[in-house]
């Protein structure tokens, strides 16, 4: 009797491991480190929740296939959560990106009708509102943009953070190509909210592409002076000088070394963003 009782507290020592769960994955997102994530994501049931945040890792990874699949399970589970369907929306619309032709066109339509959808669930959903907004102001007719819908979108943004809609607001200009207004509404942004480092970047890389090149170095050591040594600062420097064509060199080595960075987060440049502008940098 005493041998199956110990042969049974093995067998239960073997099976006590705690099983991956919902926050070990989402711990493991939030590092970035999306195949451990993915990985972990897969032994678990699937219910919305996992659902959602494997598409979001997915995305996070570049496979937009993937994330479109997983996200459209998770919205059929729990079709009334904005946030999922803000996910889709992005997904679908990375999808758009990189298909051709008619696939292109069906895939940009899904975009906009999950994230409208996500809007009419959740007004004050801001990630949502943003996304929408540029896609109304990219987008041309045929494929359900336009600069009317974008602008009926404005006191919604104002609504959950009057400096966004001024940012929107200067979005529209520069997609107008008056960049006179534009930039006045970007100056406004930083005005209204003076510590965001975002917005400082905005700028900066706004009066790059204009070829301002001293006003946009002042603004960008701005942004460095609040978040010295932030991850998306360092991304932004190699940015700027590659759309300016300028330290193409330097630009490289920044990217190289934003490669290597452990401390990256979701909400900074993904590491394929950081390829994609390191190939702009071949031949140097």
């Amino acid at each position: 009797m005493r041998a199956v009782v110990v042969l049974f507290a093995v067998a239960s020592s073997l099976f006590a491991v705690e099983p991956s769960s919902y926050r070990q994955a989402l711990d493991l997102y939030n590092h970035t480190d999306y195949p451990a994530a993915i990985s972990s994501l897969r032994t678990l049931p699937q219910t919305a929740e996992t659902l959602e945040l494997l598409g979001r890792c997915y995305l996070m990874q570049a496979d937009s296939k993937k994330a479109v699949e997983a996200l459209e399970k998770a919205v059929a589970l729990d079709p009334k959560n904005s946030d999922t369907l803000t996910w889709l929306g992005r997904a679908e619309g990375r999808r758009a990106e990189t298909a051709v032709a008619l696939g292109a066109v069906s895939h940009a339509n899904k975009a906009r009708a999950a994230l409208e959808k996500a809007v009419q669930l959740d007004p004050r959903n801001k990630e949502a509102l943003d996304d929408l907004f540029d896609y109304y102001i990219q987008a041309p007719g045929f494929m359900g943009g336009g600069f009317d819908k974008a602008a009926a979108l404005l006191p919604l943004i104002a609504k959950v953070n009057p400096a966004e809609a001024q940012f929107a607001q200067g979005r529209m200009a520069e997609q107008k190509k008056d960049f006179e207004t534009a930039e006045a509404h970007f100056r406004r942004t930083v005005e209204l909210a003076p510590h965001s480092v975002g917005r400082l970047l905005d700028l900066a890389q706004f009066l790059a592409k204009r070829g301002r090149t001293n006003e946009s170095e002042k603004v960008y050591e701005q942004a460095c002076r609040l978040e010295p040594g932030a991850p998306r600062v360092l991304f932004a420097r190699a940015q700027i000088w590659i759309q300016s064509k300028r330290n193409l060199t330097e630009a490289r080595e920044i990217l190289q070394k934003y490669l290597s960075l452990k401390n990256l987060t979701p909400d900074d440049p993904s590491r394929s963003e950081a390829l994609q502008l390191l190939k702009k940098t071949d031949g140097v």
